[in-house]
């Protein structure tokens, strides 16, 4: 096989593989938080993929937990859109930052468009924002949504992946917490490293260009002794 033909097989395998890894997976509702903490209080994006090449999206609802309940929950003015809280008793009252007793939690957040023209259009996205808290003391949450487009279509994202097996085809939004400063099992911090000396960040060609020639000047001042030697012999 020549050399240029190698060159252009490797060069299309490069290129499918590629493409293979930058391939767009399904769209589903996803959920972020980049300020939310555990224990703490943050604002929470929902982002919500209209799937269809024909149909807008309506509504939305989100489940909050109810082994965790999340006392404070409140939503972002989001025009064309009307969200409702709803809301549930606890077993047992608890208190807020403030002192004060809370006796029910959020338990589902809603949206629901106004109107066709505030709908998520088909093949587009849109984002649902809520600042919530206090936040579950763990790593991870589920946050399941239920998602309904113009048609009448109804899409559960409430599907949980089993361990080691791929991941279902409707699953329900995740939400990674991180750890709060506040809390006891954070690790320490590790004792700083001691310093390492300092380098200068000069290049050290000249005193590798002074050796090289001092190695030069040597090996010709042997080699002109052996022609001097060789002559006078």
């Amino acid at each position: 096989m020549g050399k240029a033909l190698a060159t252009t097989i490797i060069g299309a395998a490069v290129t499918a593989a590629g493409i293979g890894l930058a391939a767009p997976a399904y769209a589903h509702v996803e959920v972020s938080g980049t300020d939310a903490t555990q224990g703490g209080y943050g604002v929470l994006t929902f982002r919500v993929p209209s799937e269809s090449d024909t149909a807008s999206t309506t509504d939305l609802l989100v489940t909050l937990p109810d082994d965790q309940p999340i006392l404070s929950v409140s939503t972002q003015p989001k025009p064309g859109w009307t969200a409702t809280l709803t809301k549930k008793k606890l077993a047992t009252p608890q208190k807020d930052d403030d002192g004060n007793e809370v006796t029910d939690y959020v338990s589902t957040v809603e949206w629901k468009a106004d109107n066709p023209q505030a709908a998520v259009p088909p093949n587009q996205f849109d984002m649902f924002n809520i600042s919530a808290g206090p936040l579950p003391k763990q790593a991870m949450i589920s946050l399941p949504a239920v998602q309904t487009y113009s048609d009448g279509k109804i899409v559960r994202w409430d599907e949980r992946a089993a361990m080691g097996q791929p991941e279902p085809e409707h699953p329900a939004p995740m939400l990674m917490l991180a750890a709060g400063t506040d809390q006891g099992s954070a690790a320490p911090a590790a004792a700083p490293a001691a310093a390492a000396p300092a380098t200068s960040s000069t290049p050290a060609w000249p005193g590798i260009t002074a050796l090289v020639l001092a190695i030069v000047a040597v090996l010709l001042g042997v080699a002109n002794l052996v022609l001097v030697r060789r002559r006078s012999s």
